[in-house]
């Protein structure tokens, strides 16, 4: 039965039903089915009042909407425009500038946002046209515009890493005490925070040499501007203009990270400090930009609430029906399925983990991250840390996997989101190519992080 749940739930969710109400709508009518033919216990459509309740008061989540808020109002007050431009004419002497400029400032969008739809599809509108303007090879620049807009699924403060903290979090205490831990240790969103850091300047930093080598082997891929353009466009007071754009998001991350690593504040208390920083940085640049006379507009104080609001609404929204899921799927004894399954695979935790991580690679095609962390993570996780996997690293593996997986055509999710916003001049099949080389680059880094799982214990706040 819970076989069969689980397959029910993947036909509905291809016929294009809401994945909340999917997830929902199968579980209760498994429990009805199972009630009426005295198979299934009721008691665990009892625990669902408990478990909804325990969402509702869940202080940590609280921290999804307001890093969403934060995120949405330096994209919707055009202060990630700024920063791509500015960070262009900086590198503007370089070989590969402008490509090198979208790596960085996809590392500080990820860094202020965690959305990973939003960074892409900013990215593409803003740098994309004026790449190929600029003679950049159409698949180099959607390569790279890709793969930094997907640094939102590792790079803290993730909304990936936030949820993860949550799920990942129960289940490591489930598990210790389904093993007789009657004082289990915990695994907080603060951990993975520090433990993402370190994997994801790594793959920024292999982003980089790659690009490096590509502007020495294939020059013409990446044009270099003549001096007179690079100062034409730079104009005055440059230095003091990029200090201007790149000083204020600076010290929003910083304060943000710096804050829940030093221990000063909880990863909750740090998101709502974000989302004030975000708007008093977003109204002094309105003001500014009235005061020199420059279009501009308040609308984000419209739209930047709306869209928190509905992206939170949905993401609890799944979390709910996730949660009646996995109470159903237990009832039917899928944990203990799922548990057999796990413990008799060839290789043992190496085997188990492999498998685990292919199959959410292919779930990456079809679910957002969200359904995957909500539905799949509370199956799997409490199994694999009893065979003694450590929480923290099975985490970030689990963002780098998925992260790779919106990369891979031709389903990945990154790639819709830039072929929904390029030129028809830029083929997909030049996306396709373009995001192959990164791929490559983020299969070594999870290969690294396997084989040297200390990686993501550098930085500790034990």
């Amino acid at each position: 039965m819970p076989l069969i749940m689980f397959v029910a739930l993947c036909v509905v969710l291809m016929l294009g039903y809401p994945v909340a109400l999917s997830l929902a709508g199968v579980a209760l009518a498994f429990a009805g089915g199972g009630m009426f033919f005295e198979v299934f216990d009721p008691a665990f459509l009892h625990a669902s009042g408990k478990r909804l309740y325990g969402i509702m008061t869940n202080t940590t989540l609280i921290a999804v909407p307001t890093f969403i808020f934060m995120g949405l109002t330096l994209q919707k007050a055009k202060i990630a425009e700024d920063l791509l431009e500015t960070m262009s004419l900086l590198f503007g002497g370089v070989r590969g500038g402008l490509a090198f400029s979208v790596a960085v400032v996809g590392m500080l969008l990820a860094a202020s946002t965690g959305i990973v739809g939003a960074t892409v599809v900013t990215m593409g509108l803003l740098s994309l046209p004026v790449m190929l303007k600029r003679g950049y090879d159409p698949a180099l620049a959607t390569g790279i515009i890709c793969a930094s807009g997907t640094l939102g699924q590792i790079i803290p403060p993730s909304i990936v890493l936030i949820l993860l903290g949550d799920v990942v979090g129960n289940a490591y205490s489930e598990a210790q005490l389904a093993m007789g831990n009657w004082s289990p240790e915990t695994v907080s969103i603060s951990d993975l925070f520090a433990a993402a850091v370190v994997p994801g300047v790594l793959l920024v930093g292999l982003y980089i040499v790659y690009l490096l080598i590509r502007a020495w082997l294939t020059p013409d891929a990446m044009p270099l501007r003549t001096k007179s353009e690079r100062i034409e466009a730079r104009g005055e007071r440059f230095y003091l203009r990029l200090l201007f754009v790149l000083l204020p998001p600076l010290l929003l991350i910083g304060a943000v990270l710096g804050s829940i690593f030093l221990g000063v504040a909880t990863p909750t208390d740090a998101a709502s400090v974000g989302a004030f920083g975000a708007a008093i940085i977003a109204l002094v640049r309105y003001g500014i930009d009235k005061y020199h006379g420059k279009e501009t507009s308040l609308r984000w104080l419209i739209d930047v609430p709306r869209e928190t609001l509905s992206i939170t609404a949905m993401v609890f929204f799944i979390l709910i029906g996730a949660s009646l899921f996995s109470l159903v799927f237990r009832g039917y004894g899928g944990d203990h399925l799922i548990e057999q399954l796990l413990t008799d695979i060839p290789g043992g935790v190496f085997g188990a983990m492999l498998l685990i991580m292919v199959v959410m690679f292919l779930l990456g095609f079809v679910l957002d991250f969200i359904e995957i962390i909500f539905v799949i993570v509370p199956i799997v996780a409490p199994v694999l840390f009893k065979m003694g996997v450590d929480p923290t690293w099975f985490a970030i593996m689990i963002a780098l996997n998925l992260q790779t997986s919106f990369l891979t055509p031709p389903f990945g999710f990154a790639l819709f989101f830039l072929r929904g916003v390029a030129p028809e001049s830029v083929p997909t099949a030049a996306i396709y190519k373009g995001v192959l080389p990164f791929i490559v680059i983020q299969i070594l880094l999870i290969v690294l992080i396997a084989l040297v799982p200390d990686i993501v214990h550098w930085i500790s706040l034990g």
